[in-house]
């Protein structure tokens, strides 16, 4: 099954709500990152958070990152999604081990610690919307709970979950967001908050078998739920050797110059999927002509 996302409301429009199936997204980004199991659940996690928010972006060039920084030992978190579904990102520090929590599961948490949650939106207006709070768990899902409610006085319910083999390949990865529309009724939300507390933890549910689709319906059952849209989502970075070749040119011309003279070969690496690209010295001064053609006076 391919990995997707769908955009549903509930109980007449009160309720907003959006389900995932993310394991071949986060699975892609475990072989790019070789992240240790601690960082593939911490990864995995804000990965299938971007895939949902981004379904809620309309416009050909929209961009949404989210960026978790704590002062663990995981170090920045990041992932960046469109509107087209494509979906990106890495961890600062891949390879972090960690003992398991208490109860067993991987100490998310701990991996990341005490910090900041960062959204931004880039909708091509004058600036990006920027959203920032502090961490209150650094489990993602309950930090991201706690952003809606203080920084968009949106009451929200999000779960997200990442099952990992005993091999450190992920067997199971989504996650849902449940938010309540402005003027919900008491009564609604009550009975939705009681679902919510009844319910086991997504990956449970994925390990069962359920699609997304009856994610929703276990949530809200008998309140009306209409599936909107249905997007399907992937990994993919973007990047390219001519996207490469403008970071190199975003040196500065006295920088390039001073690569072309001191190295035969230039490597340009790109964090989101761990892609490198080699230059050589005669590409570089190939680049240079191109760039800094006759007349151009650029400086840096």
């Amino acid at each position: 099954m391919s990995d997707y996302v769908i955009r549903a409301t509930a109980a007449e429009g009160q309720i907003r709500a959006f389900a995932a199936v993310t394991r071949e997204l986060v699975e892609t980004a475990r072989k790019k990152h070789d992240t240790s199991p601690v960082v593939t659940a911490a990864l995995g996690r804000l990965l299938t958070s971007a895939a949902i928010l981004g379904t809620q972006l309309k416009g050909e060039e929209d961009k949404l990152t989210l960026k978790i920084k704590g002062d663990g030992p995981a170090g920045a978190i990041y992932a960046v999604a469109n509107s087209h579904g494509e979906v990106k990102g890495f961890a600062e520090n891949p390879q972090v081990l960690l003992h398991a929590r208490p109860d067993g599961k991987l100490d998310v948490g701990g991996a990341i610690g005490k910090g900041e949650l960062t959204i931004i939106r880039d909708l091509g207006l004058k600036e990006p919307y920027v959203g920032t709070c502090e961490l209150v768990s650094g489990e993602i899902a309950q930090d991201l709970t706690y952003y809606f409610a203080v920084s968009e006085q949106t009451p929200s319910s999000v779960s997200l979950g990442v099952l990992m083999n005993k091999n450190n390949t992920v067997a199971q990865a989504g996650g849902f967001m449940l938010q309540l529309m402005p003027g919900t009724t008491d009564e609604i939300a009550a009975k939705l908050e009681e679902r919510i507390l009844a319910a086991p933890s997504v990956t449970v549910w994925l390990n069962e078998g359920l699609t997304p689709e009856e994610i929703l319906n276990r949530l809200l059952e008998d309140m009306g739920l209409e599936i909107l849209e249905k997007t399907e989502v992937r990994f993919h970075c973007g990047c390219s050797r001519e996207k490469m070749e403008d970071v190199l040119i975003g040196l500065g011309r006295h920088e390039l110059l001073d690569l072309m003279v001191l190295q035969e070969t230039v490597e340009v690496h790109c964090d989101f999927c761990n892609s490198y690209y080699r230059f050589s010295r005669s590409e570089l001064k190939e680049i240079f002509k191109r760039h800094y053609r006759s007349g151009d006076k650029t400086t840096t």
